[in-house]
């Protein structure tokens, strides 16, 4: 077993066991239209988009775009300018009204978590039940914490807890009163790389048990893709492309939406008889005109394949890191800028001022015009 497995093995037995969390009535969520002004700047222009009962969906983009605004706007503690937010149809916020958050049905959960430091770790899981007999609040509140395995910490503090504890204290108050929709906002942004990769895998399986709707923002594409049914990216207050994760990936909506979703590297091509010609080789396109200048994306992996002989473009290593057993190299090509950097299974052979062969796949290059 390697050492990241047993990290997510040592993580994933200090949660309960899978299944046993309280099941939400999950709701619909709606923006129609919706902007929101802060001070002097629009951050929201327009947001539209839907969540059916029970789906994940992800709201991605750099610092900024407008994700955590979003998130407060459908949590009722952050007004709205102008459209509307809805759940189960029923406006629950326009220009004029917004319905306080404990009306909603919504679970929040913060960035930095917002415990409570003079509550126990069983009065901070038992906050949001207050409308609850005593008994049935204690009932749910301990099976959350149970669930997230801290059944044996409701005494103690949160500042008695770890930075994973804190997080897992955090979801067991956000899911203990069984909310139809959820909101997380960058959840496992404080947690060291070690944890993240086995918390997101419980915190997932936590959100499909609970059956609520939720939606999770990130600033991290693979985390959305790895968390989302669908994602949402969003550019200057607006949402850009909204589809499943493969989708958004393998067709993204332009060019630097495909720069914000993973490393590219970039081509200059020419169009003649609905070919792009590249230093690399030609790439089939379609609809464009002859003599036209187009860009070719390429992604480290997938896109192109590296060889020592044959057929291809000939290019040279100038570069090699390897980190667990995978190879990132950097390939310069005549004609091409910049190198191209290329992610493969380590090779003894691929060696800094090695010549090289390089072959594009066509079906996984991405094709944008030039501006």
């Amino acid at each position: 077993m390697s050492d990241s497995d047993k990290s997510k093995a040592e993580v994933q037995a200090d949660w309960g066991p899978r299944g046993t969390v309280g099941v939400s009535f999950a709701a619909a969520l709606e923006f129609d239209d919706v902007h929101c002004r802060i001070g002097e700047r629009d951050v929201l222009n327009g947001v539209d988009f839907t969540l059916s009962p029970g789906e994940i969906v992800c709201l991605l983009g750099e610092s900024g775009s407008g994700k955590s605004t979003i998130l407060r706007a459908a949590a009722g503690i952050q007004p709205i300018t102008g459209g509307r937010v809805l759940i189960n149809r029923k406006c629950v916020s326009d220009a004029r009204t917004t319905i306080q958050p404990d009306k909603r049905g919504v679970g929040l959960m913060f960035q930095d978590f917002a415990l409570f430091p003079h509550m126990s770790v069983l009065e901070n899981a038992i906050f949001g039940l207050k409308k609850l007999g005593r008994r049935e609040a204690l009932k749910q509140a301990r099976q959350a914490l149970k669930r997230v395995g801290l059944a044996d910490r409701e005494n103690d503090y949160p500042a008695q807890l770890s930075g994973g504890q804190q997080q897992r204290l955090a979801l067991a108050r956000a899911v203990a009163p069984r909310p139809g929709i959820l909101l997380l906002d960058e959840p496992f942004s404080s947690l060291d790389a070690r944890l993240r990769q086995a918390v997101r895998s419980e915190t997932l399986a936590v959100l499909r048990e609970t059956g609520a709707t939720s939606l999770i923002v990130t600033h991290d594409p693979e985390e959305a893709m790895l968390l989302g049914d669908r994602i949402a990216l969003l550019r200057a207050g607006r949402i850009i492309q909204i589809d499943r994760a493969n989708d958004v990936y393998d067709h993204p909506v332009d060019l630097n939406a495909a720069r914000f979703l993973s490393h590219l590297s970039e081509v200059e091509g020419e169009v003649r008889n609905n070919v792009a010609l590249t230093p690399i080789g030609p790439v089939p396109v379609s609809g464009r005109q002859d003599g036209q200048r187009v860009i070719i994306g390429i992604r480290p992996v997938g896109a192109v394949h590296l060889s020592l002989g044959g057929d291809g473009a000939a290019g040279r290593i100038v570069s090699r890191r390897d980190a667990l057993g995978v190879g990132n190299y950097e390939v310069l090509v005549a004609g091409v800028e910049h190198p191209i950097r290329l992610r493969r299974q380590a090779h003894p052979e691929f060696v800094p001022g090695r010549d090289v062969y390089l072959s594009l796949d066509p079906a996984h290059v991405l094709v944008f015009d030039a501006d």
